[in-house]
């Protein structure tokens, strides 16, 4: 609503349930720098699928680098069926999984999300599932490629236990640091292209 009516660019920092852009841009940057490469990747999504916006987003992005994906959550949660019609039409292979263990050996990039109780209309619904999805050491390793990488936009809740944060497969505090050198290229050309229109 916003851009439509500014003469100024205007930067979505997140709108609601639906879409992140801002947040994808740090994330595909991320996967860039840590896999070498946004093409051909396995990636699985796992958590609130329905409600989750960065997953919304990194999901029509990764669209453009033929991916397979994972998307992995109860079906109360599962991925509106806009986007997996989107997917549908762009050819990108996706499968539908109620449990990590079913796609884990196969993954590049596991992204996790958090179940989130504010996006809930029905309090009662987010008790059916708070805490359904919790990865922890013991259940991924051994499990997951050695060079699977795990990503979370943050904050966490209790869906990734504090004994992976050391280990290799951790990526998500790097992942919130790379948020800044991206946002500041975003507001550096949002501001160029500002002072540019000014003149």
């Amino acid at each position: 609503l916003a851009a439509s009516v500014s003469h100024k660019p205007v930067l979505n920092g997140g709108d609601g349930s639906n879409q992140h852009p801002s947040q994808t841009l740090l994330d595909l940057y991320t996967i860039q720098k840590e896999k070498g490469t946004l093409e051909n990747l396995h990636v699985a999504f796992a958590g609130d699928l329905k409600y989750g916006r960065t997953v919304h987003s990194l999901v029509k992005a990764l669209k453009h680098f033929n991916p397979t994906i994972y998307f992995i959550s109860p079906r109360l949660l599962a991925m509106p069926d806009y986007l997996l019609d989107d997917l549908d039409d762009a050819g990108i292979k996706y499968h539908v999984c109620e449990h990590f263990a079913d796609c884990l050996n196969a993954v590049d990039v596991f992204y996790m999300t958090r179940i989130q109780r504010e996006r809930f209309p029905d309090p009662e619904d987010y008790e059916k599932v708070k805490g359904v999805y919790v990865i922890n050491r013991d259940n991924i390793e051994g499990k997951c490629k050695d060079d699977m990488i795990i990503m979370h936009p943050l904050p966490r809740v209790d869906e990734i236990a504090t004994d992976l944060d050391n280990t290799r497969y951790a990526r998500y505090f790097e992942q919130a640091r790379n948020g800044i050198p991206v946002r500041q290229a975003m507001m550096t050309l949002s501001l160029e292209e500002v002072h540019t229109g000014d003149k």
